[in-house]
């Protein structure tokens, strides 16, 4: 075609060529065999059909495609959606080509009886790409309407003829482009339901474009993006879009749509939601209600496949595009999924037996089957077979995996009995389906995806097992495969020291899913299985164990009571002479218990273990259990408490011996921070009652009865000497007593006062103290720890124990944990002079500074710099007379920057040249006119380059805990761009940006006048707290939370 430019001669000889092919073969896309996918692989199917379509379009390059079409399906299916997209724009034809294709794709492919899955998800394809079309020509269509409307106002004088021509064959084109669009009664061309399209996306895994169609529905059948009334009625079927949109969004591991979707109380309604939640007692009951009131069908009493159009979805959204019959099986099938979630499996083990036994129910039922050797591989039931033949059906294009169950079941029953051949067969076919599935699986459908991989990891640790279970000789490969045969009858039992790398990939999987208990929980279920077939008892005790705690984390307290009822087995069954101590068993049960909030039980268990266990330091982790629970539940008074378990558990925890390893590092950090949290709310409790309006009133009437007291004496004293030579003494005993039981009175309160007082001051100390260590140990709890030792050193610098804390913290915690309140920390310093000796707060202040400065100056420097700045303002600034200058903050911020300078002295130099540009930059004139405009910069601020000991001031420079800052580590200074834009504001704002030693451009927005960037500042720092935290919580991990921040 191609040689010398194009050779319309042989393009147009290919073409009649191809004709006259076509119409010899007797072709037609008229015909249902050409669009029918019964009885046909998908690349038969697809290589026919474009094969037909082509010859019915009129674009050259892919009329030139056709026989190439019919013969490599890879060709065709590329080419499906140009060649519908080609049609779609064809008019003037003999053939209606819009009514044929869509009752075409309506019969054929868009039906449940369709079961060649790709095929669906090829046209979905093609109607996205005819759905693009139309929303590109008519966007484009929109915007070139918009402009013809702004250029009739516009001088045309100025334009020359070959522009108005231009413009014109703009304006023509768009106007054709968007007479294609124009009379689409959908956004795809054919004319097929949004659900019916939505309903065979679920089919395809492809859940966004089942959302998506769905949405469109919505617009179309109600006018607005609303999902219609709710539905209370008794009949027990959610809406058919409904339907669909709950059953893709429950597939795409987003946790919170669906309680925006679901509005009604229906059983199927309700149990979607307590799936979704992972309630599986709930969903247990009205599995049991649905169960009730559903009769079995026999096979054969309904239709074998309804059509899309007379679907009805029932029941659980998870099931929308079942079959009738499929539908009425699926509660008994919930009841099953239920039980194993709970972990019911003697109870499953009955119910699966009572099904079975039930005639014509489910022995076709693959689903059914999958679920009996799930149940059967978790429960180590080797003896587990059908209690019917099996008709394998053939497998279906589709992304799920159907025999997984069944194969991993084969593998754990061969490794178990040492069957060689079938062990590696079932393991290679297992591999295969999981591989192959994975292929064909929409991008869409990613919690799919997810658990494929995790499949993938059991099988392969499945595989590599075998030589530990089994000693089998040199093998030999058939089709590139390992064919091994057996060389030892008897299985041996592997040792801790093989088992170590498995251990390592096992934590390593752990730590990253963690997370994902849907996830995690088949892995664990596996492992605790694979180790009681390779015998290892230790191994199994130590796993059952961490299981426990997984389980527990993740809230799944039946599994995790099912592990410990199994080690607590393994414990009776070795009568004291286990590997692992019996005792972890009883603390994990402990906290199970307390979990689950039964927390006297709890308590009384760890005091159980206290009492009958000879425990040494490892006892220091129950003392402090016990006393976070009785705090937590105030079931003690805070002196037993303290005296009982807090402080017992910080003694413990001391470890005399020089070895220090993560777990005594955490076991420490983890006492000392419990212990100064308990003192600092006690402190904090203290604190309220002694500010309270109750203790200000009994200070009132204590202050009252003093001055009551001293009248008192004083009219003793006077009656005294007025009837001393009188008798009686009436009057004077009346006074003795009253003044006596005064007396007694203001001694009592007295004594109150001292005792609070004295309580206050020692629960600060010890919670300052606990604070200190806990930073001075471990990291973990560095982000809350600092945030209120800082905050009580700043609410009480008046105190001698306040300040020798915050120095003797500051020589001995690392200064890299102080760095996030560096902001707060050094706008508190201030002048010295009320202040007496070293041992005053700014001296410990400045103290503090100077080693972050040291330590950390990029982080430190900068906020000094702005101090010392302090009283530089514009000459013209409207507000100069009312802005106040706080000098004593500016001498201070001087002084700790000269002292600094001794240190690094160079790069303090040049960050003042660097504010200094940035300064000059704020405060540069502009004028109105200039708004949104460039304006040049002058040459004083354009010179200053290559500062290489100077980091780009909004780039992110991670904090180093080894205080290691070489040059490179970090993208330095560079210099400006020559010219600023202003912005729209009251102080016209700066738009530069600024070069990198790393070859970036960082846009920054210099701001001056009234603007405060201190708020900027906090903002900033509260944002990054914010993500910290909303990084370290579970539930808002997964959703991948986060609040997007700007460098200030």
């Amino acid at each position: 075609v191609h040689g010398r430019g194009v050779n319309l001669d042989t393009v147009e000889k290919i073409l009649l060529d191809s004709e006259k092919q076509y119409k010899a073969e007797n072709f037609s896309l008229e015909k249902a065999e050409v669009w029918s996918t019964d009885n046909k692989n998908f690349d038969g199917w697809i290589c026919q059909l474009v094969y037909c379509m082509i010859s019915l379009c009129e674009d050259v390059p892919i009329r030139l495609c056709q026989n190439i079409a019919m013969l490599k399906a890879e060709i065709s299916e590329l080419l499906f959606p140009s060649v519908i997209v080609s049609l779609a724009g064809r008019v003037g034809t003999d053939i209606n080509l819009h009514e044929l294709i869509t009752s075409q794709v309506k019969e054929h492919i868009f039906v449940d009886s369709n079961k060649l899955t790709k095929s669906k998800q090829v046209m979905l394809n093609t109607l996205n790409e005819l759905r693009m079309c139309y929303i590109l020509e008519r966007s484009t269509f929109s915007g070139q309407t918009k402009r013809e409307k702004n250029t009739k106002h516009s001088n045309y004088s100025s334009r020359s003829s070959s522009s108005a021509a231009k413009i014109r064959d703009v304006e023509t084109a768009n106007g054709m482009a968007a007479s294609i669009t124009a009379n689409w009664d959908k956004v795809y061309w054919l004319s097929i339901d949004y659900l019916v399209a939505a309903r065979s996306a679920v089919v395809c895994g492809a859940y966004l474009t089942a959302a998506m169609y769905v949405e469109y529905w919505c617009e179309e059948k109600f006018g607005s993006l609303s999902l219609g009334d709710p539905d209370f009625s008794y009949h027990d079927m959610l809406p058919d879009h409904v339907e669909i949109l709950v059953s893709a969004i429950t597939r795409i591991n987003e946790p919170d749509s669906l309680y925006g979707v679901i509005h009604s109380n229906k059983l199927s309604a309700q149990i979607t939601t307590f799936e979704h939640e992972g309630n599986w007692s709930r969903a247990l009951e009205y599995y049991d209600l649905q169960a009730r009131s559903q009769k079995m069908v026999v096979p054969g009493s309904l239709p074998e496949n309804q059509g899309v159009e007379h679907f009805q979805p029932t029941t659980s959204a998870q099931h929308s595009v079942f079959g009738e019959g499929e539908v009425q099986r699926q509660p008994f099938k919930g009841l099953i999924r239920s039980l194993q979630q709970t972990g019911c499996m003697h109870v499953l083990d009955l119910y699966c037996r009572g099904l079975t036994s039930r005639e014509g129910s489910f022995q076709y039922d693959p689903e059914f089957i999958e679920l009996q050797y799930e149940a059967a591989w978790r429960a180590g039931k080797w003896d587990f077979s059908l209690l019917y033949p099996q008709t394998h059906s053939p497998p279906m294009q589709h992304v799920k995996n159907n025999n997984y169950h069944e194969n991993l079941h084969g593998c754990l029953r061969a490794l178990h009995e040492g069957d060689c051949n079938g062990f590696h067969g079932k393991l290679k076919d297992a591999k295969k389906e999981l591989v192959l599935s994975i292929s064909r699986a929409s991008e869409e459908s990613t919690e799919f995806i997810y658990s494929a991989v995790v499949k993938l990891q059991i099988l392969y640790h499945l595989g590599l097992v075998w030589d530990l279970r089994w000693t089998t000789s040199s093998h030999e490969s058939m089709h590139g495969y390992p064919v091994k045969q057996m060389a030892c009858a008897d299985p041996v039992t592997p040792t801790m020291e093989q088992f170590s790398w498995l251990n390592k990939d096992w934590i390593s999987i752990t730590t990253q899913t963690q997370f994902h208990m849907n996830l995690l929980e088949p892995l664990v279920a596996f492992r605790r299985v694979l180790l009681q077939i390779l015998g290892c008892e230790q191994c199994t005790m130590q796993h059952l164990l961490q299981s426990a705690s997984l389980l527990r984390k993740g809230s799944k307290f039946s599994h995790a009571a099912a592990s410990l009822h199994e080690f607590k087995f393994l414990c009776a069954k070795s009568d004291g002479g286990q590997p692992v101590p019996d005792w972890l068993g009883r603390i994990e049960e402990a906290k199970i218990l307390h979990a689950q909030g039964r927390h006297e039980v709890a308590i009384s268990l760890a005091n159980y273990i206290l009492q009958n266990y000879q425990l040494k330091e490892e006892a220091s982790d129950i003392y402090r259990v016990i006393g976070k629970w009785l705090a937590e539940t105030r079931s003690s008074n805070s002196r037993t408490i303290l005296d009982k378990y807090l402080k017992p558990a910080v003694s413990l925890a001391k470890n005399p011996s020089s070895e220090i390893s993560k777990r005594l590092v955490d076991r420490q950090s983890q006492t000392w921070f419990h212990l100064a949290h308990y003192a600092d709310a006690l402190f904090k409790n203290y604190e309220e009652r002694l500010s309270s309006s109750e203790w200000q009133a009994a200070m009132r009437l204590r202050k009252h009865k003093t001055k009551e007291l001293e009248l008192l004496i004083k009219r003793y004293k006077s009656s005294k000497k007025a009837s001393s030579c009188l008798p009686p003494f009436g009057e004077q005993s009346d006074y003795s007593l009253k003044i006596q039981e005064l007396q007694k009175q203001l001694t009592m309160d007295k004594e109150e006062a001292e005792k609070l007082q004295v309580d206050r001051d020692n629960f600060l100390k010890l919670a300052l103290e606990g604070y200190q260590r806990c930073l001075q140990i471990g990291d973990k709890y560095d982000v809350r720890v600092v945030f209120r030792q800082v905050s009580m050193w700043f609410n009480l610098t008046s105190q001698k124990d306040v300040i020798d804390n915050m120095l003797s913290t500051i020589s001995e915690v690392q200064s890299y944990k102080f760095v996030p309140l560096v902001y707060q920390i050094a706008s508190r310093l201030g002048s010295s002079r009320d202040e007496s000796g070293s041992n005053s707060f700014q001296s410990a202040l400045v103290s503090l500074l100077r080693k972050m400065a040291i330590d950390h100056p990029y982080h430190t420097i900068l906020q000094l710099l702005a101090l010392a700045n302090g009283d530089r303002i514009k000459d013209n600034q409207r507000s100069r007379n009312s802005f106040v200058v706080d000098i004593d903050k500016k001498v201070a911020a001087e002084h700790l920057l000269q002292d600094v300078s001794q240190h690094h002295g160079p790069m303090i130099r040049q960050m003042k040249q660097l504010v200094d540009i940035y300064i000059k930059l704020a405060e540069l004139e502009t004028r109105r006119e200039d708004t949104n405009k460039r304006v040049a910069l002058p040459r004083e601020i354009r010179s200053v380059k290559q500062l290489e000991l100077v980091p780009v001031v909004t780039a992110t420079i991670p904090v180093d805990r080894s205080c290691q800052y070489n040059e490179g580590s970090f993208p330095s200074f560079r210099g400006l761009s020559d010219s600023v834009t202003v912005m729209n504001g009251i102080n016209a704002p700066k738009v530069v940006e600024c070069f990198g030693s790393d070859g970036r451009k960082y846009k920054q927005l210099a701001k001056s006048g009234n603007d405060d960037l201190r708020q900027d500042a906090v903002m900033e720092q509260f944002f990054g707290l914010v993500n910290t935290f909303l990084h370290n919580n579970r539930d808002t991990w997964k959703r991948r939370l986060a609040v997007r921040t700007y460098k200030a």
